[in-house]
């Protein structure tokens, strides 16, 4: 029998994690890395790259940075051959690339669209074709993690596009966890939803620096932060701890999943905490003493 701290345990295991440069995805590679799992980072940046590559080593385990467009399809397949070579093997894939620019649909260009399902959608397809041969050829299995998104599974105006794309993740990881499953090759995704990352505060190109995000005064912080049941906004660490969980043994039994990293906010669907510590719903009405 395995013991128990084993079972979350990724030794000598090797992933891949698109967009892994940053944000989600550094978190992702660094809380693998972290069970033990070497990590081949695939990053359009390839200064963010290197980055997460330094970390990764840092922790006493192998790297593999590869600059990826993954809008580029022959840059994918050329990757997952690359890690191959590198490792001989393939245990885990992150399909976390992703990319969104907020506008009515309306306003929205056809070039847009196209980008939004390239960044989002046909890269997670395009990954999980070259992977997945290798995971049959070793016999051991794998798993496969779909970073989508909240946006998937509720209405998101402005992000029309972007959020039929998650949508498409969540179905298309229902489909291949059962596709998959003679080669026991699991696949699951997680939702997240306010979290913080270069992106979300202004750094979308170039390396990660801090120094140049977005800030917020403490009003706006507390205003955020009242949107979220747990009460504060979510860390990459946090993706990146389910994402083990759902790589390692301790989740052989769980495929074709949806789990929300959200801190509440899916639960909490439109109410908000107030002021006072009482619940709104659409800002209209107050439950609760107070």
């Amino acid at each position: 029998m395995t013991a128990p701290a084993e079972k979350i345990m990724l030794t000598d295991q090797v992933a891949i994690v698109t967009g892994g440069g940053g944000g989600i995805g550094q978190g992702c590679a660094i809380a693998l890395a972290q069970h033990g799992a070497h990590v081949v980072i695939a990053d359009i940046e390839p200064t963010r790259c290197e980055d997460t590559a330094a970390k990764v080593r840092a922790l006493g385990r192998k790297a593999l940075a590869v600059p990826t467009d993954v809008m580029d399809t022959d840059q994918v397949r050329a990757m997952v051959a690359a890690a191959d070579a590198e490792f001989g093997r393939i245990d885990i894939l992150v399909n976390n690339a992703g990319g969104v620019s907020g506008r009515p649909f309306m306003e929205q260009s056809e070039r847009s669209w196209r980008r939004h399902v390239d960044i989002n959608l046909i890269s997670m397809f395009a990954a999980t074709s070259a992977v997945v041969p290798v995971m049959i050829r070793g016999g051991r299995g794998g798993s496969i993690v779909n970073v989508a998104s909240i946006e998937g599974s509720r209405a998101a105006p402005n992000f029309a596009v972007y959020a039929a794309c998650k949508a498409g993740m969540l179905n298309f990881t229902r489909t291949m966890a059962l596709e998959l499953s003679q080669h026991k090759i699991r696949m699951n995704c997680i939702a997240p939803d306010h979290t913080i990352t270069p992106g979300n505060h202004g750094n979308r190109t170039g390396p990660v620096d801090e120094s140049q995000w977005i800030k917020r005064s403490p009003d706006q912080i507390d205003a955020f932060n009242r949107l979220i049941p747990l009460g504060y906004e979510g860390d990459i660490s946090e993706c990146g701890d389910v994402v083990v969980f759902l790589s390692s043994p301790m989740a052989r039994y769980v495929t074709g999943v949806t789990m929300p990293v959200d801190g509440g906010t899916w639960a909490s669907s439109g109410w908000v905490r107030g002021t006072a510590g009482t619940w709104t719903l659409n800002e209209g009405l107050t439950f609760g003493p107070g």
